[in-house]
């Protein structure tokens, strides 16, 4: 009985229990414990989850899903499509936002469920475009052209799925017979599939492979005439993948007249078709000469320069000033480039938001400017690369300095506008943060040496090296290990520098000298390592023989100063100085002359050059072809004749006077054939002036004279002496000190020839009188030495003082000596 009662009530307990909604999660697979809450009947886990359960109207269904094993629920979740329909499973999520383990594992499975009825699909795909083949490449192949263009649009239509077309590239006969049909067909649509079919196959390495041994450049290059857009879009598209991927297609491409048929392509307007056709220039014109002319010839740098002035899609701009970039390294297609407005169109990207078309812009206008020294209307671009010296881009910087480099060489107007906008201020400053970075500093060195010379603004762009810190920095280059380009340009700069009178304190404090004189010696001895100029020595591209040149016209400015002047000579830099005067190159025996001029105005340096034996090379080089040369060894030879005896003057006379006649041997025979010389001055010789005042004693017409002072160029200041010239008179003393001031002076720099030649060598003289041809003669020898002033190279301001030189030998002595009196 008690028994009884105990089964009865373990029933009811039982069915109470199935009565709650425990069913829900016993706790055995969440681990949660729950209570019950009687007021309201929601339940809550320890970890305050909520989740709401659905009841069906139907307790079977209920109970049927409760009592679901899992592998019924994982079967149920992973493969759905195995319960029966219109079965509902309850779910055991309690977190909308977190999946359960069961849901976690049913994604994969039907991503492997999917994959393997894909696998199934292009297993069939592949076995019916196989089985196919043989029939397609018949039809392919008939004369029929709708049978042909039916087959190609089914073969089309297999080459757009992986399976076929992969079983389609497999058959060359297949490839053969669609590249046969494109180049025979005349209808479009048959072209337009043949091309499409093509194009679908050259997305596989494979397919590129089979379109190459079939022939299918040539018909492709052929495509690229069809009127059809599409036809030419699935045609340079090919090609362009051939191009990128597959070995030989470049020379076959060119072989094909490839080159031909895509420069006209660039007149089209589609963006995205040019980006490609452009990429196509690209590819085949890279590292090739022959395809870089054929683009010239046939117009490619305008349509280039075209695009890049009219369109804004990146990719296009991008690839097209790839194109630009190899085109610019030909010396052909450079003036092309820039005459067609290159220089314009690509500034107007250097400083866009994409990075790899300003940094492609940028080294295209690097290598450009070399061509575009000429080239008008760059203020605008000038303006935007003295902004970019700012960067800390070292690569850009470098190109900017390498733009600016070349832009201002050789170009006043360019050069002036740099200085006016504050370049030289910005050049400085990109250099103090390039360092010794030798990408940047020589390009930079170069433009502030470009800027310090030749131009109207040339002395306030020296002034500003000075005033913004720069010449410590610039004489810091030329410390060890040398690199001689950047050396260089550095030498160049100083000498620039040196030509302002200011700057020459600071450079000396910066120990120029010193550094300029170890240079030469160093240079000096790497370039007598070799017994001829034909043996030249190269170090990093650089002779030895220009750096030698370099540092002795620095030293040759640098030594106007008497303080430096002093400096230079203690330096026990005199014998190397006389040395260089027996080089077997001009420019070195000029500018060695030159700083040899410069210091003879010390008695103590003069005394010194005579005591190494300067006279003898010095004789020979006044008869040097070289009229630099030839001025400087002649006012170097007066400096150091200054204190000597009546025998060596007339040496120097004589080889003066035949310097000076040595290009005009008909006033030399009619200076010796009607000369007659006063007894008196039979042992003083005969000098230059006495020479040309014996030869104009035969005049018996009257002429006029007329002389122009030239002070300096660019400008002329002229002061004509216009008098009657059928008697002249030496003037002596006090009257030709005021004749001077009063004619010559306000013009001319004082020079110490008057009183060598007109007081010393003419004390007895009198009467002189004109003739017609020496007159003539003057003339011409005036002419000659004007002309060499200007044209000399980069020293026209040395040249100027002692040009004067041979002016003063036929014209000024002979106007101050011989100036009308009375009018007899």
């Amino acid at each position: 009985m008690a028994m009884q009662m105990g089964e009865r009530e373990g029933l009811v307990k039982v069915t109470e229990w199935q009565k709650t909604y425990y069913a829900g999660d016993s706790g055995i697979q969440s681990g949660a414990t729950t209570v019950r809450s009687d007021d309201d009947g929601t339940e809550y886990s320890t970890k305050k989850y909520t989740y709401t359960t659905t009841v069906t109207e139907n307790p079977a269904d209920l109970e049927s899903q409760y009592t679901m094993t899992r592998a019924q629920r994982v079967r149920a979740a992973m493969f759905p499509e195995t319960m029966a329909e219109g079965t509902t499973v309850l779910s055991t999520q309690l977190d909308s936002s977190q999946q359960t383990n069961v849901q976690k594992l049913a994604e994969p499975s039907q991503l492997l469920k999917t994959a393997i009825i894909q696998l199934i699909n292009y297993q069939d795909d592949a076995e019916l475009a196989t089985r196919a083949v043989p029939e397609l490449t018949k039809l392919l192949n008939d004369d029929d052209q709708v049978v042909v263009n039916k087959a190609a649009q089914i073969v089309n239509q297999l080459t757009k799925k992986e399976a076929s077309r992969r079983a389609l590239m497999q058959s060359p006969q297949m490839v053969a017979a669609v590249v046969r049909a494109m180049q025979n067909t005349g209808d479009m649509e048959t072209a337009r599939a043949t091309a499409s079919i093509l194009h679908n196959l050259s997305h596989q390495r494979e397919g590129l492979l089979a379109i190459f041994k079939s022939g299918g450049i040539p018909a492709l290059v052929r495509m690229l005439s069809s009127p059809m857009e599409s036809v030419l879009f699935y045609a340079i598209t090919t090609l362009h993948n051939l191009l990128l991927h597959q070995e030989g297609a470049k020379m076959a491409v060119r072989l094909a007249d490839g080159l031909q048929r895509m420069v006209p392509l660039l007149k089209k307007s589609n963006p995205k078709f040019l980006a490609i056709t452009t990429d196509c220039l690209q590819l085949l014109s890279y590292g090739n000469q022959e395809s870089k002319l054929i683009i010239l010839a046939n117009g490619g740098p305008e349509g280039l320069v075209q695009i890049m002035r009219n369109y804004n899609y990146e990719k296009l701009l991008w690839t097209t000033s790839r194109v630009l970039k190899v085109l610019s390294v030909c010396p052909s297609n450079k003036p092309a480039i820039v005459e067609a407005g290159g220089m314009q169109a690509l500034g107007k990207h250097v400083t866009g938001s994409s990075q790899r078309l300003s940094q492609n812009c940028l080294w295209t206008l690097r290598n450009l400017s070399d061509a575009a020294t000429k080239q008008d209307g760059l203020d605008g671009l000038l303006q935007v690369l003295i902004s970019l010296l700012s960067t800390d881009d070292v690569n850009m910087l470098a190109c900017v300095t390498g733009i600016l480099s070349n832009l201002t060489c050789n170009n006043a107007r360019n050069k002036t506008h740099v200085t006016q906008n504050n370049g030289v201020e910005a050049l400085i400053h990109a250099l103090l943060r390039a360092g010794e970075k030798e990408d940047v500093a020589e390009p930079a060195t170069c433009a502030l040496r470009h800027l310090t010379s030749r131009h109207p603004e040339a002395e306030v762009a020296q002034n500003a090296v000075r005033t913004h810190y720069g010449i410590p920095a610039i004489v810091k280059l030329l410390n060890k290990p040398y690199y001689w380009p950047v050396v260089k340009a550095v030498v160049g700069l100083i000498r620039n520098l040196a030509l302002c009178p200011t700057n020459q304190a600071p450079l000396r404090d910066a120990d120029a000298i010193p550094k300029l004189v170890n240079l030469l010696i160093n240079a000096h001895q790497d370039a007598q390592k070799h017994g001829s100029a034909s043996q030249q020595t190269y170090q990093d591209g650089v002779r030895m023989e220009e750096i030698v040149e370099g540092c002795t016209g620095a030293l040759h400015i640098m030594a106007r100063d008497p303080v430096n002047r002093s400096f230079i000579a203690d330096m026990n830099t005199i014998p190397l100085f006389v040395q260089l005067l027996y080089s077997p190159v001009d420019n070195i025996k000029r500018v060695a002359a030159g700083v040899l001029c410069e210091l003879a105005l010390d008695k103590q340096s003069a005394v010194a050059i005579d005591g190494e034996g300067a006279c003898s090379p010095l004789m020979e080089l006044l008869h040097s072809s070289n009229e630099g040369i030839a001025t400087y060894a002649a006012a170097v030879l007066f400096r150091i004749s200054e204190d000597k005896n009546a025998d060596y003057k007339k040496r120097v006379s004589v080889e003066l006077t035949h310097s000076l006649f040595k290009h005009d041997p008909a006033a030399w025979d009619m200076a010796h054939s009607n000369a007659m010389i006063d007894p008196a001055y039979g042992q003083e010789g005969i000098s230059i002036l006495a020479l040309l005042a014996l030869v104009i004693c035969m005049t018996k017409c009257r002429q006029t004279l007329t002389c122009r002072m030239i002070t300096h160029r660019p400008t002329i200041r002229c002061r004509d002496l216009t008098m009657p010239a059928n008697r002249l008179i030496i003037l002596q003393g006090q009257e030709m000190e005021q004749k001077w001031n009063e004619y010559l002076k306000p013009s001319c720099p004082v020079e110490p020839f008057i009183s060598w030649f007109a007081v010393a060598h003419f004390p007895q003289l009198d009467w002189v009188y004109t003739h017609t041809a020496v007159l003539y003669a003057i003339i011409t020898v005036v002419r000659a030495g004007i002309q060499f002033y200007l044209t000399l190279p980069s020293y026209e301001n040395d040249g100027a003082r002692l040009t004067f030189s041979f002016l003063f030998f036929c014209v000024e002595n002979i106007v101050l000596l011989g100036c009308y009196r009375g009018g007899v």
